[in-house]
């Protein structure tokens, strides 16, 4: 089907109440330069009822509280409400929020019954592309689409400069509180700069070389692969020796296992590989030094790699993964935060460029456990929410997998991008296509069907 979204208006909102001149300019930890992603992007879509006329003429108050609220939300989330200032710091000049309002000529049942993934672009407010620096930039870009029917579709792009994953579920929540009129439990603590300091752009640098070398030019595609508890836990039943991973660890054994397939498939023999993994820091340090709701990049990256072809099994990259994750813990952030900690950083990143000129390399990122299906304006809870979006054109990027889990609780959904050709080798995989669905509808993985 096609998808036609038509632009009604932009305007900014600002926060409700002025930020005191003493928190005017805002400056980047060392980790925010981790990611160089411009932006956190997140689609969160709201069906409407079956009998729709109701809801259709809710819209327009809908629309004024998420902009009241939002307005509201920017007092205590200041740097979200100003702009990025020559990549190092945020100035919180009160600017606001960058808001769309759109119009989708479709109804949203009849998107959500089989998403075109090259269409999500569509419902943000900005291309995901950087293209050079971000000095100038709004924060926070936020784009409102209405589909036909009075469904909701509401696009965020916030500056990965400063926030992560957990950190924009931690604005989403007070937004959300805002909204309903609740009492604002959700106190963000911008505390990322105080934790993990720089002055300088030394760390921006190395992260964006490291970066450049493992992207590679080409047409990248995204599916969707549902891998559901029951299917998991089958999964480690099968397989001895992994009886105490994770969800997390046996799905992204698992992906990795066939990503290797197609490597093997493609070029004829089995190539080394190595995988990244984002790990949130944050319940690795005392509650005291890293409060609840802290805001900010407040992650590392880990690298498991497999070279032998002896190491290359279900059992074995299980193993791995938990190895690599397991060394994150209080110790190795105490060490991330001291006198250690570039060498750390130089280290890691060195090692990453090193495997990356050898070997082939698939990028994970997690949301879950982030409560992002817990958003709930006053309206309901999502019915779908998405945050990788594929655009149908040529780029340089690398093969990434997000995970997140399903509105259900009921399991892991990863959004897999790779480059075309890869893809079509990946969804001929039997093997994993015998415990993950294949682009299954949010319709009939949801209670709304």
């Amino acid at each position: 089907m096609k998808v036609d979204v038509e632009i009604i208006s932009r305007e900014d909102i600002r926060p409700s109440s002025p930020t005191p001149s003493h928190l005017r300019l805002f400056r980047l930890s060392v980790l925010d330069h981790l990611i160089p992603s411009p932006y956190v992007p997140i689609i969160l879509f709201y069906t409407s009822p079956k009998t729709n006329t109701t809801h259709l003429s809710e819209v327009p108050k809908r629309l004024e509280l998420l902009k009241k609220s939002l307005s509201e939300t920017l007092t205590k989330f200041y740097p979200l409400g100003g702009k990025i200032k020559e990549d190092l710091s945020i100035e919180c000049n009160d600017e606001g929020a960058y808001f769309v309002l759109a119009r989708v000529k479709c109804p949203l049942h009849e998107f959500l019954l089989q998403p075109q993934m090259t269409a999500l672009h569509k419902f943000l407010p900005v291309g995901l592309v950087s293209e050079g620096s971000n000095s100038g930039t709004y924060v926070t870009k936020i784009q409102v689409n209405i589909f036909e029917c009075g469904g909701i579709a509401i696009g965020m792009c916030v500056s990965h400069k400063i926030i992560d994953g957990a950190s924009l579920s931690t604005f989403i929540k007070g937004w959300t509180e805002r909204a309903k009129g609740c009492n604002q439990s959700t106190q963000p603590n911008f505390i990322a700069p105080s934790l993990f300091p720089t002055n300088s752009p030394w760390f921006r640098d190395l992260s964006m070389r490291t970066w450049a070398s493992i992207c590679k030019q080409g047409k990248w595609v995204t599916r969707r692969f549902l891998f559901r508890n029951s299917a998991i836990a089958t999964l480690k039943a099968q397989t001895a020796g992994t009886e105490n991973s994770t969800r997390l660890q046996m799905v992204s054994a698992m992906l990795w296992k066939s990503l290797m397939g197609v490597s093997k498939a493609r070029f004829g023999t089995q190539r080394p590989s190595f995988v990244t993994h984002v790990v949130n820091l944050r319940g690795k340090m005392d509650e005291a030094l890293c409060p609840e709701h802290a805001m900010g990049n407040i992650i590392w990256l880990i690298a498991a790699e497999s070279v032998d072809a002896d190491e290359m099994g279900l059992v074995e990259l299980v193993g791995k993964l938990r190895t690599a994750i397991s060394r994150v813990d209080k110790e190795f952030v105490e060490e991330l935060r001291g006198d250690k900690g570039r060498s750390i950083m130089q280290e890691s990143f060195g090692a990453i460029r090193e495997m990356g000129s050898k070997s082939d390399h698939f990028g994970f990122t997690s949301w879950c456990n982030f409560g992002f299906y817990e958003a709930d304006f006053g309206w309901g809870k999502p019915t779908w929410v998405n945050g990788a979006v594929s655009a149908d054109s040529v780029s340089r990027s690398t093969n990434t997998i997000m995970l997140v889990d399903t509105r259900l609780g009921d399991g892991i959904e990863a959004w897999v991008t790779l480059r075309e050709e890869d893809m079509t080798l990946l969804i001929a995989d039997h093997e994993l296509l015998t415990c993950a669905t294949l682009d299954p509808s949010p319709l009939a993985m949801s209670s709304v069907a």
